[in-house]
């Protein structure tokens, strides 16, 4: 999304996630937050042939990703960067609260109405976010064209 940028690819700017995502400010060094886009980058087609043409929406939805990944994996700590200071703030609770008691504290989240292909998503509110935001990614589309005669083999 800058002049040096590929056409049709975002760029990782560490420093603007940061300011999108502060509550990892401190907790995931660069380098991670790199790594994290890498793979991002594998879940999310960031090529001019992606299906999210929108470059802002592409770069909030891989931003999503790294956020999502960050949450679950960084766990660096001061002793092994200078840049980190620990890990990354717990994961607040994901899902819809089934039920919940007071005495000895108990909580039952619900998330049964997701499909089973989002459990890794549904770890995080980022990766729900993700997940919801790339619905229409996941359903059929129909490309009008020419008929195909049937093949038949042999």
């Amino acid at each position: 999304m800058t002049d040096s940028s590929p056409p049709g690819q975002v760029i990782f700017s560490y420093q603007d996630w940061l300011a999108a995502y502060p509550a990892f400010v401190g907790h995931v060094s660069a380098g991670q937050a790199e790594s994290f886009f890498q793979l991002a980058e594998l879940i999310l087609n960031n090529t001019g042939r992606s299906p999210v043409r929108d470059m802002t929406r592409r770069r909030t939805l891989l931003w999503l990703l790294v956020a999502h990944q960050a949450q679950l994996f960084a766990t660096e700590t001061p002793a092994q960067s200078g840049e980190a200071t620990g890990s990354p703030p717990a994961a607040p609770p994901v899902g819809r609260v089934a039920s919940a008691t007071r005495g000895a504290v108990s909580i039952t989240l619900d998330g049964s109405t997701l499909p089973r292909q989002a459990g890794w998503f549904s770890q995080t509110q980022y990766g729900l976010i993700f997940w919801q935001a790339t619905a229409p990614l996941r359903q059929m589309r129909f490309l009008p064209g020419q008929a195909h005669p049937a093949y038949l083999w042999p």
